[in-house]
């Protein structure tokens, strides 16, 4: 009998796994524990969100063999590289690192190698600075909540080994409501004061006992 499901063909794993390995993985092809470390959080949060990070992450590892990648540590509001693309890992540490910091509202770099490995940093980094940051790439763009959520329009089923002309705003904090809306939800709340009346007087504390002096 045929119920409806189709037989997984690989094992799950667990969030904790994946982070594991990754770090793991990212210290054996020559990045620092302190990097790993960060980069095994990020494939967790990737996973987490339904995103290819396991299959990007071992994709750019294999390729840092073969070809350098160009690494960044003090950003700028344009950043250029002439020969090879920046580093996701590299150029997502320094941008966790120095977040804080940023008087631009705008970052862009020229190219840059396989850009999901840096969209978690940037998420982490919202959540730092309590700023929204969107990320714009070849027709992509991805907008992160403080690290609660994500909204992306690709569903990055397609591997993006290196992209050009990367985009990334701070985004200014704005509400969704009318002072109006505000002011009488908040009416529609004061419902709830109730005025303290001379029954709930006498059942406060000390109420019902009695003095057998």
């Amino acid at each position: 009998m045929n119920s409806g499901f189709t037989k997984p063909k690989f094992n799950m794993r667990s969030l904790s796994e994946i982070e594991t390995v990754s770090k793991r993985a990212s210290r054996a092809a020559g990045f620092s524990w302190g990097i790993s470390e960060e980069v095994g959080k990020n494939i967790r949060l990737l996973e987490s969100y339904g995103l290819p990070g396991i299959k990007n992450l071992n994709s750019f590892l294999k390729e840092t063999q073969k070809q350098k990648f160009e690494k960044l540590k003090l950003l700028k509001e344009n950043n250029v590289s002439d020969k090879n693309c920046f580093c996701p890992i590299s150029f997502g540490t320094s941008f966790l690192d120095q977040s804080h910091s940023f008087k631009e509202k705008k970052l862009t770099l020229n190219k840059l190698a396989y850009p999901i490995l840096l969209i978690p940093f940037l998420s982490r980094s919202s959540e730092i600075i309590g700023k929204r940051i969107q990320i714009k790439f070849d027709k992509v763009n991805v907008n992160l909540n403080y690290n609660l959520n994500m909204y992306s329009n690709n569903n990055f089923e397609q591997t993006f080994r290196e992209t050009e002309d990367v985009q990334i705003n701070l985004l200014d904090n704005t509400i969704n409501f009318t002072d109006t809306d505000w002011k009488e939800l908040y009416q529609l709340s004061e419902d709830t004061f109730v005025e303290e009346s001379e029954s709930l007087k006498q059942g406060g504390a000390g109420a019902g006992l009695t003095d057998n002096d």
